[in-house]
């Protein structure tokens, strides 16, 4: 992978995932669902994967069909995608 570019970060689902929660202080499954055009299954490995990677946190609330869960970027999260971000930047910019 090039230098800079976080190869948990970079796939596009949750690169998607992760502009999303940069712009809000949480947002829950459902909106990222339904804004990301994922599959609950497809949003809960995505999810899953940037939680293991530190990058994100999950709140639960309620359990069964009225619960929901919330995210919110970790302060390491922050961190990542900003220099994700950057990397891209200067692969696009041909630095």
């Amino acid at each position: 992978m090039i230098d800079g570019l976080d190869p948990i970060i970079h796939v596009p689902k949750r690169l998607a995932a992760m502009a999303i929660l940069a712009n809000a202080p949480s947002v829950s499954f459902r909106f990222l669902r339904d804004h990301l055009g994922l599959s609950e299954s497809d949003l809960s490995k995505q999810m899953s994967t940037l939680e293991s990677a530190g990058y994100v946190k999950s709140t639960k609330d309620g359990h069964g069909r009225g619960g929901s869960t919330t995210y919110r970027m970790t302060a390491e999260g922050e961190q990542a995608y900003k220099a994700h971000c950057a990397a891209l930047r200067s692969l696009l910019d041909g630095a």
